[in-house]
């Protein structure tokens, strides 16, 4: 019945399986194990009428011009014409962050903050973006004081809460996605295009996966439908020669077997409020040296909501995943022991050549949506023929 199989709804899968529908005519059946379409980026009216993110807070960034145009077919977009911002409480203020220009002089004296502006552009240059242990490793006394403000007062404990390890213990693909920007930009990140979809990501995620030769099924946990044997998959006890694109966790697949793939997970505490704002009209603020929780996030804020009944927030609390019913892996704990744990599960999956990872479960990796749907594209795209 089918050409192809794609294990799990979010963005890996609802991307590959609407390519191969739809340029590749292919009959295409996607198996999702919860009980909705759009992964980790799920949203939903909560009992107040406010659009909230089931799995935490999720924002679209991108620079890539064709990521941006194939994702708005799908959607319009509410775009934010000043960049997604996000501050920092600490001990009671809050400032900018990433640390930036704006909030060196919030830190310090007039005169010494024009001097230690001036140091910064002068050692890496204007505009340039400097992850926090590199800029540890300068030897001006100066600098050296700016980097150890920002690594105890923004990074240490964030860290530490988010990770569990301290920084010095985790990957630098990790330490340096929160640089310190040597410029006045208040923007969490640099892309073109930052916002949300207008109606929501479920919505987008519901158009992309609304075609005559795409079979959705939620609720179904693919593991007991599918079996690898050997060299050759296994659909319902009977051989499958189709290609299929497995988004979930790997070691679980495999009943993990090697042992578990470490990841850091995540608990969120709803909280509603009739008061009409909750934060000072940030849609998030990083506890980044007090509370158990890494951040607080105000929905109304963030979607950009006209919501005259109340707000919503939600609390993140971070903690080890363990695999126990309700968890969710959300972040791999990338370390060299780790990553061979991981090549080991890819290595099972070597000699069934119509077998394809994809996704951060699956390749135990951390994508933003846009890499994801350009890796997505990009891998239909060879399954096709087309690259």
């Amino acid at each position: 019945m089918y050409d192809s199989i794609v294990i799990g709804a979010g963005i890996a899968g609802s991307v590959v399986a609407r390519q191969l529908a739809e340029k590749g005519n292919r009959k295409v059946l996607v198996m999702e194990k919860r009980d909705h379409i759009g992964g980790n980026c799920y949203d939903r009216p909560d009992a107040y009428g406010i659009l909230v993110h089931e799995y935490g807070p999720h924002i679209f960034h991108t620079s890539m011009e064709d990521v941006f145009a194939y994702l708005s077919r799908f959607t319009e977009w509410n775009l934010y014409p000043d960049g997604h911002q996000v501050v920092a409480k600490v001990h009671g203020r809050l400032i900018p962050v990433p640390f930036n220009l704006n909030t060196l002089h919030m830190v310090y004296e007039k005169d010494l903050a024009e001097e230690l502006e001036r140091k910064l552009i002068d050692a890496y240059g204007e505009g340039s973006r400097v992850p926090i242990m590199k800029l540890r490793e300068n030897p001006d006394p100066q600098i050296q004081d700016i980097a150890q403000y920002v690594y105890e007062n923004v990074f240490l404990k964030y860290t530490m809460k988010q990770w569990g390890q301290k920084p010095e213990e985790i990957s630098p693909e990790v330490t340096g996605r929160v640089p310190v920007l040597i410029s006045y930009d208040n923007r969490y990140f640099q892309d073109k295009y930052q916002g949300v979809p207008k109606d929501g990501f479920t919505r987008l995620f519901a158009r992309m996966l609304d075609h005559a030769d795409i079979t959705v099924q939620t609720g179904v946990q693919a593991s007991k439908r599918l079996e690898i044997k050997e060299q050759e998959i296994l659909l319902d006890n009977r051989p499958f020669t189709g290609d299929v694109i497995y988004t979930g966790a790997l070691d679980e697949l495999y009943g993990c077997r090697y042992g578990r793939l470490p990841y850091r997970s995540l608990r969120f505490d709803f909280a509603h409020f009739d008061s009409d704002d909750f934060q000072d009209g940030h849609s998030v603020v990083n506890y980044t040296v007090s509370e158990d929780f890494t951040r607080i996030t105000e929905f109304k804020y963030l979607t950009g909501q006209e919501q005259t009944n109340g707000t919503t927030i939600i609390r993140e609390y971070p903690f080890a995943y363990s695999g126990r019913e309700g968890e969710i892996p959300y972040y791999a704990i990338m370390n060299p022991q780790n990553e061979a744990l991981y090549e080991k599960y890819k290595k099972l999956t070597e000699p069934v050549s119509n077998m394809h990872l994809l996704g951060r479960l699956a390749e135990y990796k951390y994508y933003n949506i846009d890499a994801m749907t350009k890796k997505a594209l990009e891998l239909a795209d060879r399954l096709i023929g087309l690259a």
